[in-house]
């Protein structure tokens, strides 16, 4: 395992390193938040599809696989399909809006006071999703180093917290790229042929499995419905996701860009299927699916190639969990803590950074407290992971909550002129209500909680938005020329220089 273990060791102290090298460019709020939205096409495809395609796209993609073969890949097809769709039809408005939050976008067009209630419910979901992400490092390290469940999240937790607390989204940038490489060359380059051989190709693989493996709808429809429901639609309105999307240099980064991590979505879906296919015939009779992909690693690749592959499962948990890290402090910083504190106005623009990206004393106290957020978020992250068991259970919840109480009032806010404040405060309790308490009846991984949790959220909003008075004219008018990125200065965004073309 010697060469393996150099391999993995190598890869953790090059994320360190990017850490480090972030940090020395990461002198403002937006350049720390954000990368100075200036992000060029292929650098924002790589990190783009790096965030969304984490421990559960790979190991639980995989297990899927090994569990109902190629139906196995909806999961993952579902993220891809809502990375297409907020790319194609949202990206560019998003972009131009130049805010830092998801929280601060219904601040602008509902005219505020939609902000705190809102980040309260997008802060527990980042939460939970860099928690999962989290705990995924106990199976890869105890694979490779044969870890305690504890030690393995801790000693993976606190190297994503250090490089993301050092430099911000310049250093989760700059190791995301480097992890959606390792992941294209250890999982699409080498895992898969490598299992596909193994198991004798697909025409033993037919001749071994039952039929209904090789069914594109095998899964079954209520099932595809579901993930299409909750991860297609949780693609659209995630703060993590989102702001990722600020750090687009322009419309066109936005929408092609994330049209190509998409489309790699959409391979590596498949891809993570024909895997947990293959070890179902290389090991029919595993205590659990989600084994599949750490035992056909450890078990069907040789030295070396082991180590990269286990990298490229490392490096997908990784950019999970440091884009939800990030997204969780932003939110918990800017949305809940200044918010309480009354130090946010509306508009949710950015601050101290005129004169051309000069960084003044108010841009580096920004930084430093934004910096703290994410160390002290980090270690709450952490002590969650060390503390929580069922992982499945906890994202469901998370994108429940997501899903059932934000889609209706941020997607009605982009697409509906009535809509209005008071409408969108009721979608929020009235959705996040009848999703908990659904849950609490049905069962956290029943499909009920959503459907009538969107259902309930959607009725509060239309109800409560006809019978209130329209948003204000000059709201909507602000709102409106934000939308159509006419209203940089408002915005306080530093003139564009460097542009990173990569």
């Amino acid at each position: 395992m010697a060469v393996d273990y150099a391999v993995i060791v190598v890869y953790l102290a090059g994320m360190l390193a990017m850490g480090w090298w972030g940090m020395r460019r990461a002198k403002s709020k937006s350049e720390f938040l954000v990368a100075g939205r200036r992000l060029g096409p292929w650098m924002y495809s790589g990190t783009m599809a790096a965030i969304v395609l984490g421990g559960a796209s790979t190991i639980g993609g995989v297990g899927l696989g090994y569990r109902h073969g190629l139906s196995g890949a909806w999961m993952v097809f579902a993220i891809g399909l809502g990375l297409l769709a907020l790319s194609v039809f949202f990206s560019a408005r998003i972009a131009r809006l130049k805010v830092y939050t998801v929280s601060e976008m219904l601040d602008l067009r509902y005219g505020g006071r939609a902000g705190l209630i809102s980040g309260i419910v997008m802060w527990a979901y980042t939460l939970m999703l860099a928690v999962t992400s989290t705990i995924a490092y106990a199976t890869i390290f105890d694979v490779l180093f044969d870890l305690n469940r504890t030690v393995a999240i801790i000693l993976g937790g606190a190297i994503v917290v250090a490089y993301s607390t050092l430099g911000g989204m310049w250093s989760i940038t700059l190791t995301d790229m480097v992890q959606f490489v390792v992941k294209t060359i250890g999982v699409l380059l080498l895992l898969l042929p490598i299992a596909v051989v193994k198991a004798g190709g697909f025409d033993e693989m037919k001749a071994r499995l039952p039929s209904e493996y090789f069914s594109p709808f095998g899964i079954g429809a209520e099932t595809i419905f579901t993930y299409v429901l909750i991860y297609t639609f949780g693609m659209l309105i995630g703060q993590d996701i989102w702001q990722r999307v600020f750090t687009a240099r322009g419309d066109k980064v936005a929408r092609w860009g994330g049209t190509v991590a998409g489309t790699y979505c959409l391979v590596y879906a498949l891809a993570g299927a024909v895997i947990g296919t293959a070890a179902k015939v290389l090991y029919p009779n595993l205590g659990s699916a989600d084994d599949a992909f750490a035992t056909i690693v450890k078990d069907e690749l040789p030295l070396g190639v082991r180590g990269l592959v286990l990298a490229a499962a490392l490096a997908a948990v990784m950019s999970t969990s440091s884009g939800a890290l990030i997204a969780c402090a932003t939110v918990a910083n800017n949305d809940i803590w200044a918010r309480v504190r009354g130090a946010v106005g509306r508009g949710g623009a950015d601050r101290g950074e005129a004169g051309g990206g000069e960084a003044g004393r108010g841009e580096v106290d920004e930084v430093r407290g934004n910096r703290l957020f994410i160390l002290v978020m980090g270690i709450g992250v952490i002590a969650v992971a060390v503390a929580l068991n069922n992982v499945v259970e906890a994202l469901t919840v998370a994108y429940n909550l997501l899903v059932g109480g934000l889609l209706v009032p941020i997607l009605g806010g982009l697409l509906w002129r009535r809509g209005t404040v008071y409408g969108a405060l009721a979608a929020v309790v009235v959705g996040g209500v009848t999703v908990v308490g659904l849950m609490a009846a049905y069962g956290i991984l029943a499909n009920q909680p959503i459907y009538y949790g969107l259902l309930a959220s959607l009725a509060a909003y239309v109800i409560v938005s006809l019978a209130t008075r329209p948003t204000d004219e000059a709201v909507l008018t602000a709102w409106r020329a934000r939308l159509a990125g006419e209203a940089p200065e408002e915005a306080g965004e530093p003139a564009v220089s460097g542009l990173v073309h990569s």
